[in-house]
């Protein structure tokens, strides 16, 4: 069984002109993460690993998530190929994952993360908004194999306010 979350950077500011990487978290978005976080901590497994786009935005949600989790910060694992907005890329990237990882957080953007949880949930959503979670499982002990996954949780910040 393998078992896939998927999280959303949290809101972002697009106040200040700068390059998309470097834009950091809204007071709204670190609330909502923190919200989701907390709200999320008895519904994961035990061990887990943590893994991050580069961009400012899912770094610093990645971080408010390991710490409202016990998760050692020095050990979330930025992924470049996890910038990305296209969902085969993001699939190709988990297809790759080494099996050896049986759950894994996966600190992403939107539209490759909601076009992935329509083709690989059971359930379809609109649009995963800033914050979301979204916890899928695969029956296969093969990343490379997974397909018709079955959404076991949906969080969004809205539903916590």
């Amino acid at each position: 069984m393998k078992n896939l979350i998927l999280i959303r950077h949290a809101k972002s500011s697009w106040e200040v002109p700068m390059q998309d990487k470097d834009r950091g978290l809204t007071s709204q978005g670190v609330n909502d993460a923190h919200n989701v976080s907390t709200h999320i901590k008895t519904l994961i497994p035990k061990t887990f690993i943590m893994m991050s786009s580069p961009a400012k935005r899912t770094i610093d949600t990645a971080l408010i998530f390991a710490q409202n989790l016990a998760y050692p910060v020095e050990s979330i694992i930025y992924n470049n190929d996890l910038y990305t907005f296209d969902e085969k890329k993001l699939e190709k990237l988990i297809k790759s994952l080494s099996n050896m990882f049986e759950t894994v957080f996966l600190f992403c953007h939107n539209g490759a993360v909601t076009n992935f949880v329509n083709t690989f949930g059971d359930k379809k959503i609109e649009n995963l908004p800033t914050a979301g979670f979204v916890n899928i499982t695969f029956d296969t002990d093969d990343w490379n194999k997974i397909n018709d996954g079955k959404i076991i949780k949906m969080v969004f910040p809205k539903n916590l306010r």
